[in-house]
């Protein structure tokens, strides 16, 4: 009998075949963020309780620099700040319809309020869709990862190969009836490391997406990263079933992401983190904007620490 197991490698391994090698086409290392990407510094549209600072901004009051190599990203930790705390969201200049997305990071930022994410979005939401790679609220220790998209997009019946746990919520689209608004289909990590704290302790790791002929994403730890990934030639047959798997076909179809741009951001509270139950669920202020406003020093952990993101394409 072949595995679930066997079956992933050898439709992997086929693709690559058909495809090729994977090459770097995009490098985005320490200084080429200021340069390969925007900073937005409109109004957050997740309702977030947060003012996005433009790069001249941002980088006067510390929020962004680089250290060698690394990219920090981080939100305002000293200010008292009615009107919301000060923090960062770049996008990249350059879009995207495929690729192999390798996202090195030694830490996200975390605690009660915070909510980062590193994601692709289309010009057009929903219509070009959204994927979230690393995504989490509060003291949230497992990695979520998403699709938003519009109805041409379900996980209702596919088989997906896949290590992680998928939500009760199989529609992909945002305004699918069966269930709530905006909610899409996502994938949980089972491991305790995969985001936020648990992330950190170990140094951090490798978030690679993998878009072509389906959606797939993987985690792996800063001490297990495959040597195929460091040497700088990936090769998705050699590493198994995937966090996530999100297969294009007769009830996904892979028009639904279209042009889309790199975003990493960390804004607070907003539709999700200030839910009253998001909040409860990890035992943070009820009160969501008030102790983003009144507590700096609780933001000394909301930063990113990012060594590279690299994009490969065959």
């Amino acid at each position: 009998m072949i595995s679930t197991l066997s079956i992933f490698i050898l439709s992997v391994t086929a693709i690559e075949v058909v495809l090729g090698k994977y090459m770097l086409q995009d490098n985005y290392t320490g200084q080429t963020f200021f340069e390969q990407f925007t900073f937005f510094n409109e109004t957050d549209p997740t309702h977030g309780f947060v003012q996005y600072q433009n790069l001249k901004n941002a980088q006067s009051s510390g929020l962004v620099y680089t250290i060698d190599d690394r990219f920090i990203m981080k939100a305002d930790n000293v200010s008292i700040t009615p009107s919301g705390r000060p923090s960062v969201r770049i996008s990249s200049k350059k879009t995207y319809n495929s690729g192999l997305f390798v996202f090195d990071v030694n830490h996200v930022p975390t605690g009660c309020s915070t909510w980062p994410a590193y994601w692709l979005v289309g010009s057009s939401w929903p219509t070009n869709g959204e994927i979230d790679i690393l995504e989490g609220v509060h003291t949230q220790t497992k990695n979520t990862i998403t699709l938003h998209t519009d109805n041409r997009c379900t996980m209702t019946g596919v088989a997906q190969y896949m290590t992680g746990a998928s939500s009760q919520y199989k529609d992909c689209d945002v305004n699918a009836s069966n269930q709530p608004s905006n909610t899409g289909c996502s994938v949980t990590d089972s491991r305790n490391n995969s985001f936020g704290s648990g992330l950190n302790n170990i140094g951090g790791g490798v978030y690679i997406l993998l878009w072509n002929t389906s959606i797939q994403v993987w985690f792996f730890p800063r001490n297990a990263i495959p040597r195929d990934i460091t040497s700088g030639e990936p090769s998705p047959s050699q590493w198994g079933l995937p966090v996530a798997d999100f297969p294009f076909g007769a009830s996904c179809s892979s028009t639904a992401f279209k042009n889309m741009n790199i975003v990493i951001d960390l804004t607070f509270c907003g539709d999700w983190a200030g839910l009253t139950s998001a909040t409860s669920e990890y035992n943070c202020p009820a009160d969501c904007n008030a102790f983003v406003q009144n507590n700096p020093s609780a933001f000394t952990s909301a930063y990113w620490d990012i060594n590279s993101l690299k994009v490969y394409q065959v």
